[in-house]
């Protein structure tokens, strides 16, 4: 299962989002190396004066010192929830996505080992927490947002796995990574036969 995720990452060939001036963010989507995957998220703490309390993978924006956005996301992710960056098999980008605050935003998928465990960093990250891959694969949403983004209508799931609540531009990575990884076919460009319209 590992392989042929692998391949399929290393065969995608990522949206690029042309955005001259905008500051950039790297994140990490890690997928932990076990026969049943599992994502790794975390949850924001509520101090943060952007995104607080809201679910994220871990990473961040790009320092001036970063060499790219694949490092941004490393570093983040040892300084949000300990991670060892020599313990992330990076597979590869996926699509680029502009946040609500005008930041372009490259997740990179790599895989690590299930035994890690995670600290957060308590200034930043209120919990770290994993979901199993499988978990989104039909596409258990309890409603729908449109979201007028990148001059188009989205369709954007929002999941609850415990108490977590897994909606917005996470949502979105988290669909287009299953639909990569799955051919699950996930639709985020037509209306469900409900959705709820956020503007």
């Amino acid at each position: 299962m590992l392989d042929e995720m692998r391949m399929r990452v290393m065969q995608h060939t990522p949206r690029q989002i042309t955005a001259p001036g905008l500051p950039e963010a790297g994140v990490l989507i890690a997928i932990t190396s076990q026969p049943q995957p599992e994502i790794i998220l975390t949850l924001r703490s509520q101090r943060l004066s952007t995104h607080s309390g809201e679910v994220a993978f871990p990473g961040g924006r790009r320092d001036p010192g970063d060499v790219d956005l694949c490092y941004t996301a490393l570093r983040e992710a040892h300084e949000e929830i300990g991670l060892l960056p020599e313990l992330v098999d990076v597979v590869g980008p996926m699509d680029s996505l502009v946040s609500r605050f005008g930041i372009k935003v490259t997740p990179y998928v790599g895989l690590v080992p299930d035994y890690v465990e995670y600290k957060a960093n308590d200034a930043e990250i209120a919990s770290v927490f994993s979901v199993p891959l499988e978990f989104f694969r039909n596409d258990p949403r309890e409603v729908t947002h449109r979201i007028d983004y990148l001059g188009q209508s989205w369709y954007v799931p929002s999941y609850t796995y415990d108490q977590y609540r897994i909606w917005g531009l996470t949502a979105i990575m988290v669909v287009e990574l299953v639909n990569l990884l799955y051919d699950a076919g996930i639709a985020l460009h037509q209306p469900p036969e409900h959705f709820i319209h956020l503007r």
